[in-house]
């Protein structure tokens, strides 16, 4: 008797009750912090990814160049940073000439801006690529000169001679591609980024 009423004695259930309560806070506490921190990491993940394709932190990523080369490449930024909807370049006169190429991707020109002046402001070709969503973005810029305009001399192009234009008898056109949308590891300047993938 003395055992059942010592087990039933309020006393007892209210600590018994009390530890649960404890035990179930402790418990919910725990879950809340493991939420958080999930969230944290979600998050903080997805601001790096963001990051990567920000506009000038791509360009921050290259080194070797001048302040004047970057100042010229972020004027190349701002001036296409509408095209990034690929809508407004082909309302602008820009058209797939299909030339899709690994390690570049699609190619999409206005040929009127083709003659002997080098504007980085106004390139002659954008680069686009397809992500894993299939989203078309906008991932470098290209000017293009046609040879026979110049057949002897490369055209001025950036400032330093970080830049080398590509004379390309197949297309006709001296060719300079200048990855400020996407960083490319082998360099700003560099015609093939291993980081594209055709998708």
């Amino acid at each position: 008797m003395k055992k059942t009423i010592f087990n039933c004695h309020p006393f007892v259930m209210g600590s018994t009750r009390v530890k649960q309560k404890r035990s179930n806070g402790f418990r919910l506490r725990n879950a809340m912090l493991f939420i958080a921190m999930i969230s944290f990491i979600i998050s903080t993940g997805c601001n790096k990814d963001d990051d990567r394709h920000m506009p000038g932190n791509v360009l921050d990523k290259y080194t070797g160049l001048s302040q004047q080369t970057i100042q010229e490449l972020k004027a190349a930024q701002t001036a296409t940073e509408r095209y990034k909807n690929i809508q407004n370049a082909i309302a602008d006169g820009y058209a797939d000439i299909e030339v899709v190429v690994e390690h570049m991707g699609f190619h999409y020109m206005k040929a009127s801006l083709a003659d002997t002046l080098f504007e980085y402001n106004k390139p002659e070709i954008l680069v686009y690529n397809k992500n894993h969503e299939g989203q078309t973005e906008l991932v470098a810029v290209e000017y293009a000169v046609p040879i026979s305009l110049m057949p002897d001399t490369a055209p001025a192009g950036f400032t330093g001679s970080g830049d080398v234009w590509k004379y390309d008898t197949g297309f006709g056109l001296w060719l300079l591609h200048a990855w400020v949308w996407a960083y490319n590891p082998d360099g700003v300047f560099n015609p093939t980024n291993p980081s594209v993938h055709l998708h």
